[in-house]
């Protein structure tokens, strides 16, 4: 069960403000947000809904009444959104002295480090007030933040409510790293034989993942640890071992379940029951309690089990040597397009370098940008945001999840670049690929020699993952002719 945590803890005072209120009053920042559903929304606590809404803010605005991020509206002046307890007219907040400990601290913001094993505290750069700030004084304002992080008080309440913690951000500089409220964080779990997934758990889940692999023609992109360690900073994982059996365990906002079906040794139905008796217990009952990722084979294994199942997106599977070479009329837009890249402009392919790295960063704000500019829907901006952070700790952690990458220059400058892993001997998954829209046909040159470079190791498929039920996706994927859709599974409980 859940440590025992009392619900109705507070702060005793609040948080010293460091920015004056007339700089604020002129800021054109604070508040504000490009989308509906940014990750940076300030998110309230029970007993801070409970005063938000005492205030006259409306219920509707809070997802979940337990704890949760403010949705929210239409900013009339402009393309963007507003916190509903802020009048653009003014300036100021409605609700200011009721604020949410998430607002209090800013423009400090607390955040999982880039490697996703740390809480850290920093000063936020988007804050104008702070880049004219003397850094000392940041520094003092800090260390009297900190003294407040460090109370009980304060531990209970950031345990209670871990989304306080949010992504990591490049554009925080770090001041301070948290290890007891780091422990406190990740000892709020429902088992005490959960761990938190880190980097150095990667040998004992492939090992696991090795036991229990399909064939190259039946598995699924999921089945590798960097697929999932990617999302880490934003959704947490926990794993345990049980009898030899790993289990994979995802914390959603609604609740606890499993990306991936249990891996070992043994009867494969009774290993999928102990599982799901574990979400169970965990969520209290509801719902949301999942595995997900199974495959078909899997499926007819648990004939025995009264389950609900619902179908994901599948995952599409090529023939490697097909993608490389593009030969044939089946493949005449994708061979005009890759000449039409090298037409433009010389592209360079080269081995990804840490080096990259900034330049990467960039790649990504303009790619984002051009798909944001384009016709992007509600789903593809909030994949888009949330990739973010994902390809942050691609660009960090490459050698050590074991992918491989490749960038494309041209004119000198980053233009693509592409990063994938092994996922059988025979099968090579592509993980994330970007390239410059400005460039008509890069991204096509860019997948091609991708599949040229696993071709040469060996590569007799190539897995391009799901579609995300994205139509514009999916029409990519299915104009390379794929040789087979591999079905993945979504199993629940039958609930009455």
């Amino acid at each position: 069960m859940y440590p025992e945590l009392n619900s109705q803890v507070s702060l005793s005072e609040p948080l010293p403000q460091f920015v004056p209120g007339s700089a604020c009053a002129q800021c054109d920042v604070c508040c504000r947000f490009p989308e509906s559903d940014s990750f940076l929304r300030p998110y309230f606590t029970r007993e801070e809904i409970d005063a938000a809404v005492a205030q006259g803010l409306s219920p509707s605005l809070f997802m979940d009444p337990a704890g949760s991020q403010i949705a929210l509206v239409k900013d009339a002046g402009s393309d963007g959104y507003l916190c509903p307890a802020f009048d653009p007219a003014t300036s100021r907040c409605g609700i200011y002295e009721h604020r949410p400990l998430d607002c209090q601290l800013y423009p400090l913001a607390l955040m999982w480090s880039e490697d996703g094993t740390r809480i850290e505290l920093g000063w936020d750069t988007k804050c104008p007030f702070m880049r004219d700030a003397v850094p000392r004084d940041i520094q003092r304002h800090a260390d009297q933040v900190l003294s407040l992080l460090q109370r009980e008080s304060t531990h209970q309440i950031l345990s209670s409510n871990p989304r306080l913690i949010g992504r990591y951000q490049d554009d925080v500089i770090v001041l301070a790293s948290l290890p007891e409220l780091t422990d406190r964080v990740r000892a709020h779990q429902p088992d005490r034989r959960l761990c938190p997934l880190r980097l150095e758990d990667a040998p004992r889940m492939r090992r696991a993942l090795e036991r229990s692999k399909c064939s190259g023609q039946a598995a699924l992109a999921a089945d590798a640890f960097a697929y999932h360690y990617i999302w880490t900073t934003t959704l947490p994982y926990w794993w345990m071992e049980r009898d030899g059996v790993f289990f994979l365990f995802a914390h959603s906002p609604d609740g606890w379940f499993m990306p991936i079906p249990p891996l070992g040794p043994g009867s494969f139905e009774e290993s999928v029951r102990d599982g799901l008796a574990d979400l169970h217990r965990w969520n209290d009952g509801s719902p949301v309690s999942r595995i997900e990722n199974m495959t078909d084979h899997q499926k007819a294994c648990l004939t025995g089990c009264e389950l609900e199942w619902s179908a994901k997106p599948p995952d599409y599977l090529y023939r490697a040597d097909g993608l490389a070479q593009l030969a044939g009329d089946p493949y005449k837009s994708q061979r005009a397009l890759c000449n039409r890249a090298e037409r433009m402009s010389p592209v360079h392919i080269r081995p990804y370098d840490s080096a990259d790295r900034a330049a990467c960063r960039d790649l990504f704000r303009r790619w984002g940008e051009q798909k944001r500019d384009g016709a992007l829907d509600t789903m593809g901006r909030y994949l888009l945001e949330d990739a973010a952070a994902a390809h942050e700790l691609i660009w960090a952690l490459s050698d050590r999840l074991e992918l491989v990458g490749t960038v494309a220059c041209a004119e000198d400058r980053v233009a693509g670049y592409t990063f994938g892993y092994w996922l059988t001997p025979d099968t090579f998954a592509v993980l994330v690929e970007v390239a410059d829209r400005a460039m008509p046909g890069l991204a096509q040159y860019l997948f091609r020699d991708t599949c040229r470079s696993a071709c040469a190791g060996g590569a007799e498929y190539i897995n391009a993952m799901d579609d995300a039920g994205l139509p514009g996706l999916r029409d990519a994927k299915r104009s390379y002719h794929p040789v087979a859709m591999i079905n993945s599974w979504i199993a629940s409980p039958v609930h009455p």
